[in-house]
C-alpha cells in the first residue's frame, strides 16, 4: 500500500474518531459533564471543557474533511491527540478510578487501553505529517 492510500485511511479514521466522540459526548451531555467534574484535573473547568472539547473535535473532523484545510486538520488533530494522550497519562499517574469521559464505546476501554489507543492514533497522525513534510507533492493532504 502506498503512502497516499495510508494517509487517506488515517484521515478517514481521524474524521470518524473525532466526529463519533464529539457526537457521543453531545448526545450524553449531562453524563459527560458529570464525568468531567469527577476528574482530578478538570473540575474547575467543567462547563468550559464540556462545550469546548466536542466543538473542537467537530471542527477538527471538518477540517480533515475539507480539501483546503486538511493540513491544518492534521496538525490540529495531532495537537488534540497529544493533549488527550497526556491527559490519560496524567489520570493514570494521579487516580485510575476516574470514569472516562471519552464518549461512546471508547468508555469501555481501561485507562491503560485508552493510552495505547491514543498513542496509536497519535503515531499514525505523526507518520502522515512526517511524510507530508518530507515530500508535500507526494502526499497530497492539502
Amino acid at each position: 500500500m502506498n503512502r497516499v492510500a495510508i494517509s487517506e485511511i488515517v484521515r478517514y479514521l481521524l474524521i470518524l474518531l473525532f466526529a463519533y466522540t464529539a457526537a457521543s459526548k453531545m448526545l450524553t451531555y449531562p453524563l459527560f459533564v458529570v464525568q468531567i467534574g469527577l476528574s482530578p484535573i478538570l473540575p474547575a473547568f467543567t462547563q468550559e471543557v464540556a462545550w469546548v472539547v466536542p466543538l473542537v473535535e467537530f471542527l477538527v473532523a471538518l477540517m480533515l474533511a475539507v480539501p483546503g484545510t486538511r493540513i491544518i486538520g492534521f496538525y490540529s488533530s495531532w495537537v488534540l491527540m497529544l493533549s488527550f494522550t497526556l491527559y490519560v497519562a496524567a489520570i493514570l499517574t494521579i487516580a485510575s478510578h476516574v470514569p472516562c469521559s471519552c464518549g461512546g464505546v471508547l468508555e469501555a476501554l481501561s485507562w491503560e487501553q485508552h493510552l495505547v489507543f491514543n498513542f496509536t492514533f497519535l503515531a499514525l497522525n505523526t507518520l502522515v505529517l512526517i511524510w507530508h513534510y518530507r515530500n508535500p507533492r507526494m502526499i497530497s493532504i492539502t
